[in-house]
């Protein structure tokens, strides 16, 4: 009987060093490929650009190749013990780093039965980070960017989006991460919020900023970037008014819109009572979100229903009342705000909008209660964690503190440390040199 050969792979873009690891296993015995799910390599890196099924239709058709299965944690364990292969092959550059512990599994799960490890070296010249890096430099397409909020809503259990007020900014949250014991740690998106875009043009947060200009920052955003951008709407305007925004979001590629369920001019939501603020009956913000939803041309795109009601001292109950009919009337997701210290209300709230029948993503900014856990939120069943004005806030102090010193010292020398060297500037956008 020909040996089974088991190699575990993400083939998202396939290159010649998958070539090379397929090869050896030909070599081997009846190739068998674990195709790590979208779930299993969401958990330690980006989505991939391609689903499962474009993945699994690529490495089918690889000479060689005589059956896919689904591998669905990085673990290969059950997979293995299933199919109880006689080799597994991988590349040798898994002995250090995220996957260490996972190549011990291995070597332990095979020993059960005479297996054994077999480790291709590593192509040199050849790197999936470079690869990707090249792709972000190529862009992405407005219908590509749509869709990927769903997908990823799909795949991964919380996201995370920052805040954007320029081009710069989103350029941080595309392209800043962190290594972990879990592997990479990065932003999936960002949040395109009125009160940034309204303060970084010196303007008050009170819609006072339309949506041509605001459209403007995001054209320069969505110039530059690839991930995808939420859209905070406000109150969404009239709803005659609020069809066109809805057009004009989704034929560039946003993947989403949340407004917020107040009338009248508009005053930010974390002042609370202490000014007036009006909150929408249920009737006219139902009515608001099913004339948005008939404007639609697109499935991907989605219309999430922000409650005030928490913010108005109306209570938890109000709150659920409120998420129960817009949901009905078509809402693609809820967000839930508070402007109090702790996370008692916001997860009461949770508790019992899990319980819904037709529970559609849940959206929480932790502004206020900023002590909360992603883990604590996840928890709760929280989908989608905003950090809402983090990069603006604190770019205002550092741009301050730069002034401050110039003024006091007549000269910029003191400054210097606090300051991106001009080389790093000149290098930091793609195409400079």
């Amino acid at each position: 009987m020909t040996p089974i050969v088991y190699v575990g792979m993400s083939a998202d873009l396939v290159h010649p060093g998958h070539l090379n690891i397929l090869q050896k296993a030909r070599e081997l015995g009846d190739v068998v490929v674990g195709l790590l799910t979208d779930e299993a390599i969401a958990s330690y890196k980006r989505v991939p650009h391609m689903t499962f099924e474009q993945r699994r239709v690529v490495i089918e058709n690889i000479k060689g190749v005589t059956r896919v299965v689904p591998q669905t944690t990085l673990d290969y364990v059950a997979n293995l013990e299933a199919l109880k292969p006689r080799y597994v092959v991988h590349g040798d550059d898994w002995k250090e780093g995220v996957q260490k512990q996972t190549r011990q599994r291995v070597i332990d799960a095979l020993a059960q039965w005479g297996g054994e490890l077999v480790e291709v070296p590593y192509t040199a010249g050849i790197s999936s980070t470079q690869l990707h890096g090249a792709l972000r430099e190529v862009g992405t397409t407005p219908e590509v960017r749509l869709k990927s909020l769903r997908r990823m809503l799909q795949v991964k259990p919380l996201l995370r989006f920052l805040d954007i007020h320029n081009a710069l900014s989103a350029l941080i949250i595309e392209n800043t991460w962190v290594s972990t014991p879990n592997g990479r740690r990065e932003f999936d998106g960002m949040w395109g919020s009125s009160l940034t875009d309204s303060t970084a043009k010196g303007k008050p947060d009170i819609e006072a900023v339309d949506v041509t200009a605001r459209v403007t920052t995001l054209n320069e955003v969505l110039e530059v970037t690839t991930k995808p951008v939420i859209y905070d709407g406000d109150t969404g305007g009239q709803p005659e008014h609020f069809v066109f925004t809805v057009r004009t979001l989704e034929r560039l590629g946003v993947s989403a819109i949340i407004i917020e369920d107040k009338t009248g001019l508009k005053k930010n939501s974390l002042f609370g009572t202490d000014v007036p603020q009006t909150q929408d009956s249920i009737e006219n913000f139902c009515h608001k979100i099913r004339t948005g939803k008939r404007a639609q041309q697109t499935q991907e795109f989605m219309i999430i229903a922000r409650i005030e009601s928490l913010i108005l001292d109306q209570g938890v109950d109000d709150a659920m009342t409120r998420a129960a009919a817009y949901l009905e009337a078509g809402a693609d997701g809820i967000m839930i705000h508070s402007r109090r210290k702790e996370p008692d209300e916001v997860f009461e709230f949770c508790r019992r909008y899990n319980a819904l029948p037709n529970r559609k993503p849940l959206v929480a900014v932790p502004s206020s209660y900023n002590k909360v856990t992603e883990d604590e939120l996840q928890a709760h069943g929280v989908n989608v964690v905003i950090y809402a004005n983090h990069l603006l806030r604190s770019a205002y102090p550092a741009m301050v503190n730069t002034a401050r010193s110039i003024l006091t010292n007549r000269r910029s020398a003191e400054s210097d440390a606090q300051l991106l060297p001009i080389k790093d500037i000149l290098e930091l956008i793609p195409g400079t040199k």
